[in-house]
């Protein structure tokens, strides 16, 4: 017992010793060796180490990363946030229980920016704007529906899976990093307070000089606090929004109008309001894609005027970029600034009269024709059609294009058959989507005779040919050479119509719903849209010849450029008594 006892107490050196006089055998396998304990003390210090470096990395790229996909670069991340510089202070300052309190809300406010500005880059690369917190969560439910179009139901469940992880991801993430250096920054108190206290003048020299690496994105950020107030802002906008709006709505100088008193210089035409997907002004004016679809609309002009045709046209500016038909729809037909889901709403719980109600208080048959409409599709009570067609009822039979749509030529076709070729209602006002023009711009049909259109089963051997070249995975260059082929066909499946079913009873208005998404136009487009009158009878084009309209299918660069809501009143003016 005693020599036990000594050797518990000798001093470490000493029972290092008498570690190492011990014989080997069973007992030394309980102890690890000093190279195996240094070893694992170098590894848990490297984890460790690196762990720190990832939280850095996470934090530092929430504050500094842009929430404009066009300013997405590397150069972009060069900054010092000055949200950084105050919470660390703040830590600094604080007690043990209050800075860890405080780290855990900044965190936690800071993973929510994370994802807020995952948002705003996915909004702006798709819809060239930011994410609105009060209405565009309706839209994940349209973006899954487009997905699951265009790429099908697994990969729809796919993307959503992996969207909901990296909302619970992100937050979860950044808190814990941002209290892991919270720890950190209290441990080395010096030398933390000597690198905060530099880098503060570091960025008031770059504040007061302007410092920047990219153009619009100075050295010295505020863009967290920034983007926290723009939200901030635009949820106290759209609340206000709501009563304005409303007010608006009432504000119809055709509210009151008779029926007999509407629409008089067009009694007994057939009329049709044609909505081209995503045909905008860069189609007919971008080097890359004017030439092409020039040919086809200057084509046009002289095939139609053959024909006995003529045609006007202008521009319009779209409420909406990149996607949100329904809200150019909206905007076109009712004479109200739709450009958000909050006012869409409450246009379909008034009574507003559209365009197509005008024409139906006129006594014309209204038509809708929406083949990407596969669901309930609670618009056409506001919109108030005698008939609809979605793509249950336009009884397609051939295979799916672009956004899980039949091509443009079957809808016409099918149109033609069931409404203007009966001749027994009547003149027919008719709204139709033509939307083969939609991203993701592939496959893209060809034009056949019209003959051999039928249920659509000619059109299957083009889907097969194009999906086997692997269409799903393409450079930015072939997305915007397909765009350009999709609005080619487009536009030359209108002309083809009004060629072979034209007659002195049709009246066509064509236009863009808004332009393509930013892949496509590039930075700061407009949202201009080409806007085209097509007739045979001079008299309705002398209605219009007060709106500066440029002759021919293609409106020039100097065309009359209207805000698209401007167009019902303009419309029922100019056709009135």
């Amino acid at each position: 017992m005693s020599l036990l006892t000594r050797v518990r107490r000798l001093p470490t050196q000493g029972r290092r010793a008498v570690r190492d006089d011990l014989p080997t055998g069973g007992g030394s396998a309980d102890a690890p060796d000093d190279d195996s304990g240094a070893a694992g003390r170098t590894r848990r210090s490297g984890w460790a180490g690196l762990t720190t470096v990832l939280a850095a990395l996470l934090v530092l790229l929430v504050l500094t990363a842009p929430y404009d996909f066009a300013r997405l670069t590397p150069a972009a991340f060069v900054r010092i946030p000055l949200e950084a510089l105050l919470l660390v202070a703040l830590l600094l300052a604080l007690p043990p229980r209050g800075r860890r309190a405080v780290a855990t809300l900044a965190g936690v406010a800071l993973g929510l920016l994370g994802v807020l500005k995952l948002l705003d880059l996915g909004f702006s690369a798709s819809l060239g704007r930011a994410f609105d917190l009060v209405l565009d969560w309706a839209l994940l439910d349209e973006a899954f529906g487009f997905v699951s179009e265009s790429y099908g139901r697994s990969g729809a469940i796919g993307a959503a899976v992996a969207l909901a992880l990296v909302a619970v991801a992100v937050p979860v993430l950044v808190t814990l990093s941002v209290l892991r250096l919270g720890r950190l920054v209290v441990r080395h108190h010096t030398g933390t307070t000597r690198v905060v206290a530099a880098l503060v003048v570091v960025w008031v020299v770059c504040a007061a000089f302007g410092v920047r690496v990219v153009p619009g994105v100075p050295v010295a950020d505020t863009s967290a606090t920034t983007l926290a107030n723009g939200h901030g802002f635009q949820v106290r906008l759209r609340l206000a929004d709501r009563k304005k709006f409303a007010a608006a709505i009432g504000a119809d100088p055709f509210r009151d109008t008779p029926g007999d008193q509407l629409l008089t210089a067009l009694r007994g035409k057939d009329v049709v309001i044609a909505f081209v997907e995503s045909y905008g002004r860069d189609a007919v004016e971008d080097p890359e894609f004017a030439p092409q679809v020039g040919a086809v609309l200057d084509d046009g002009t002289n095939r139609l005027s053959t024909a006995g045709f003529a045609a006007r046209s202008g521009f319009l500016t779209s409420p909406t970029f990149g996607g949100g038909s329904w809200l150019a729809h909206a905007t076109l037909l009712s004479g109200l600034w739709i450009d958000n889901d909050q006012r869409h709403r409450s246009l379909l719980a008034s009574d507003r009269m559209t365009l197509g109600g005008a024409f139906r208080r006129a006594d014309w048959q209204t038509v809708g024709v929406m083949p990407a409409v596969t669901r309930a599709w609670p618009e056409g009570a506001f919109y108030g059609y005698d008939r609809f067609y979605d793509a249950g009822a336009l009884a397609y039979r051939g295979p799916k294009f672009s956004f899980g749509t039949p091509p443009d030529q079957y809808t016409l076709s099918s149109w033609q058959r069931r409404e203007r070729a009966r001749r027994d209602g009547g003149a027919v006002m008719s709204e139709i989507a033509l939307v083969s023009s939609h991203s993701p711009w592939t496959p893209v049909p060809r034009l056949v005779d019209w003959a051999d259109v039928g249920d659509g089963a000619v059109f299957h051997d083009d889907a097969s040919a194009s999906r086997s070249k692997g269409e799903k995975r393409r450079s930015t260059s072939r997305i915007r050479a397909d765009y350009r082929k999709s609005i080619e066909y487009t536009l030359s499946t209108l002309i083809s119509y009004v060629e072979n079913y034209g007659d002195d009873d049709l009246v066509l208005v064509f236009l863009g719903d808004h332009q393509p998404a930013p892949v496509v136009t590039g930075d700061n487009a407009s949202r201009d849209v080409p806007v085209t009158i097509v007739t045979r009878d001079r008299a309705v084009l002398d209605r219009i010849s007060g709106w500066g309209w440029q002759d021919g299918l293609k409106p020039g660069p100097q065309a009359p450029v209207w805000r698209m809501d401007a167009f019902r009143d303009r419309f029922l003016t100019a056709f009135g008594p």
